[in-house]
Formats: structure tokens, C-alpha cells, sequence
């Protein structure tokens, strides 16, 4: 028996999509030659608004949309002349809950299993259950589950066959925010046990809270691909409302070389840089100048942009063309 391969062998990236096009019948062009690179053992968030083409990027790579054109490698298989090896490698939980509400926990994952040709193995399907707390259900019907534990069920369905990536289409969609926070360290636990994320979500604070890296889709184009800590760094803003004492005039020559905005009332002060820029001119190095120019002032307000205004801004700022 030979040795396995050592991890350094192993491609980087986990899955590769390149010149990816989907156009359906009519002209509607869902995807516009998509490149994408997904690391092994990452949370990817992708985000974008409806209709963006995320439903269709997902369907591509998991064998439910036929792409126009384009290759997708899944771990080193091409997923279109291998796509059974490929689609094995893939879990995908839908959005929907689309399961039979009469079946019983542990008999659907089973079977899950089953269709990607895994041999049967109670042992793997009560590991399954048990890291999404789920066996104590494992004889309850689908049907008396709250909606919190039938997403987990969906989970567990995908992750019958030990896939190396897991899709996630809007995995808190319909769950209240204590479940929510328990899906996101549900979801943390699976990246630590080695499989790769890649989830599509509208809760901009789920990809805040989880993602390594962010990319951002808009009208059936990929717009930007970034590490989510430089992404909050260079593209966020760091804001602070200082509300004076005594109204100004103008702002004074000594802080026109400061990106300072006087409100149309003269009594506030806004100063706004990016969240990189004020490393080096930070909050203390204001209040020094304005003391040093003898303004006075009352309050001071501060904010820093949260991933959601980088999104806004950056869909805005992508407008034009087609929808997708």
C-alpha cells in the first residue's frame, strides 16, 4: 500500500471557477465570466444583493445549473467531466427547507449518505448528529422539529457524505438571534474540523463575525475578493462628530490640510478617514490640533464603518448594466 501524499502536495485551493458564464434561455446573462478562488479550509462569505447570481454561482459548481461556459475544479477534479467525484467532494444546505417532514432524523441523513454512494455507516451518521446536537432527535420526525433544529438537520444531510466543502445559502435565514449565534459557532467548530465554508448570506454582521475573506457579487460579475481584516482596514471609515462649543465661521486655516466638514448650523464638526489612515491620525491627534487652534468643544462621537456600509457602497458603486 503506498503512502498518501503529503499535505503540501495537496492544490491550495480547494476550488477554482474560471471564466464561469451562465446564460439562460431569453438572453439573461446570470453570470458574466466569474473567476473565483476558494482556500482550503477558509469561510468565504459571498454577499450580494437578489438576484445578484449567488443561487446560480452555487448551482453551477454543484451540478444543478449547466454553466454556458467555464471550468470549475473541485479539489483538482473537473467538475464537468467528472462531476460525480467532484459533486462527492460537495455538501450543499439549501436555503428551502426542502426534506419530508415525516421522515425521521437519522433515516434521512442515513440515506443522504447513501446517494453519493457512501457505504452504510451508523457510526459516521451518529457523529454527524452528535456535533450538531441533533442525536438526542435522531427518532424524532422532521415535522416536530423547531426551525432552529431542522436547519441543523439540513446541515447534517450535507455533511452525511464527509465532504471537504459546504455550501451555505443563507444558513440563519428564519432563526431568531440566539440560534443564529449558535449556527455561527456550529459553523466554526466544521472549519475547525477541516472542512471549507463557502456561505451566502444577507446578515452582513454573519460574515463579520465568521469570514476569513470576503467577496461581493452584483449583477453576475464578481466585484471585489479581499481578506475580510483588510477589507474592514482600507475600504472602512473611521468617523468622529465633534459637537462645539460656540459655532465656527469656516473651518481655520490651521486644519484645512484635515479632512474636517463644518455642518450647515456651524456648531459640528464631522472628521472622516479611512479606518488605515487613522492609525497614524487618530482621534488624539485631532483633539490636540483643535485644542491648539482654541476650539472648544462639547461631545465627541465616534463610529467606524461596519462591513454592511462597505457593501452598500461598493454595490452602489457598481451600478449600471444589467441585472443578473
Amino acid at each position: 500500500m503506498s503512502a498518501a501524499p503529503p499535505y503540501v502536495a495537496r492544490v491550495t485551493n480547494i476550488l477554482s471557477i474560471s471564466g464561469l458564464s451562465k446564460t439562460y434561455e431569453g438572453g439573461h446573462q446570470a453570470l458574466k465570466s466569474v473567476d473565483l478562488d476558494i482556500r482550503r479550509g477558509e469561510i468565504f462569505a459571498l454577499l450580494g444583493p437578489n438576484g445578484a447570481g449567488k443561487t446560480t454561482l452555487i448551482g453551477a459548481v454543484c451540478g444543478l445549473v449547466r454553466p454556458t461556459a467555464g471550468t470549475i475544479m473541485v479539489d483538482g477534479e473537473d467538475a464537468r467531466r467528472n462531476w460525480r467525484k467532484a459533486r462527492a467532494r460537495i455538501g450543499l444546505v439549501p436555503q428551502e427547507l426542502s426534506t419530508d417532514m415525516f421522515e425521521h432524523v437519522a433515516h434521512t441523513v442515513a440515506f443522504s449518505r447513501g446517494l453519493f454512494g457512501k457505504r452504510r455507516d451508523p457510526a459516521i451518521v451518529e457523529r454527524v448528529l452528535r456535533s450538531l446536537s441533533l442525536w438526542d432527535k435522531r427518532d424524532a420526525k422532521i415535522m416536530q422539529l423547531s426551525g432552529g433544529m431542522k436547519r441543523r438537520v439540513l446541515i447534517a444531510k450535507a455533511l452525511a457524505h464527509e465532504p471537504d466543502i459546504l455550501f451555505l445559502d443563507e444558513p440563519s435565514a428564519g432563526v431568531d438571534v440566539e440560534l443564529r449565534r449558535e449556527m455561527w459557532a456550529m459553523i466554526g467548530k466544521l472549519r475547525d474540523d477541516g472542512v471549507t465554508i463557502i456561505l451566502t448570506t444577507h446578515y452582513i454582521e454573519e460574515a463579520e463575525e465568521m469570514a476569513d475573506r470576503i467577496g461581493v457579487i452584483n449583477k453576475g460579475e464578481i466585484i471585489l475578493v479581499e481578506e475580510k481584516k483588510a477589507l474592514l482596514a482600507t475600504l472602512g471609515k473611521a468617523e468622529a462628530v465633534v459637537g462645539l462649543t460656540e459655532p465656527l465661521a469656516e473651518i481655520p486655516p490651521g486644519l484645512a490640510d484635515w479632512p474636517l466638514a463644518l455642518s450647515d448650523d456651524r456648531q459640528t464638526l464631522t472628521y472622516t478617514i479611512t479606518a488605515e489612515e487613522a492609525e497614524a491620525r487618530g482621534l488624539a491627534q485631532l483633539v490636540k490640533r483643535l485644542e491648539a487652534e482654541g476650539i472648544d468643544f462639547r461631545t465627541l462621537d465616534t463610529r467606524r464603518s461596519s462591513l454592511e456600509d462597505i457593501f452598500v457602497d461598493l454595490v452602489e458603486g457598481s451600478r449600471g448594466g444589467s441585472g443578473a
